[in-house]
């Protein structure tokens, strides 16, 4: 729930379904990506307190939570700062470019993450 509505969002940043007002979407997408988060992060604890020991040591599992911290980053600079103009509402203005590349950013850190979870089966 929490990649999936991301992708959509980010798809949308990047030109795609351009009819789709982003604000709209991000009315309609960005809740269903917050209650993803709200049931993965106590799945996460629980699967990782089952395997701590070998978990703790193992350089996939620490790439993954160091790329979960910058895309948790990347989504805070995006709604602190760039999709966040004063005085202007969102559907009156043009994405600035940096949009385009937030969103690059939050695709290729997600792919990472969902990459790095199945690679810590192995």
């Amino acid at each position: 729930m929490l990649v999936g509505a991301a992708f959509l969002f980010d798809l949308r940043l990047l030109g795609f379904s351009k009819n789709l007002p982003v604000a709209g979407l991000a009315k309609h997408l960005l809740p269903w990506s917050q209650r993803g988060l709200i049931l993965i992060i106590p799945s996460g604890l629980l699967l990782f307190i089952t395997n701590a020991q070998t978990l703790g040591t193992d350089f996939t599992f620490w790439l993954k939570i160091a790329l979960i911290a910058v895309g948790a980053l990347n989504a805070w600079v995006f709604h602190k700062f760039i999709y966040k103009i004063p005085g202007v509402t969102r559907e009156e203005i043009e994405l600035p470019g940096s949009s385009k590349l937030s969103a690059l950013i939050s695709i290729s850190v997600w792919i990472a993450v969902v990459a790095c979870g199945r690679l810590l089966a192995y």
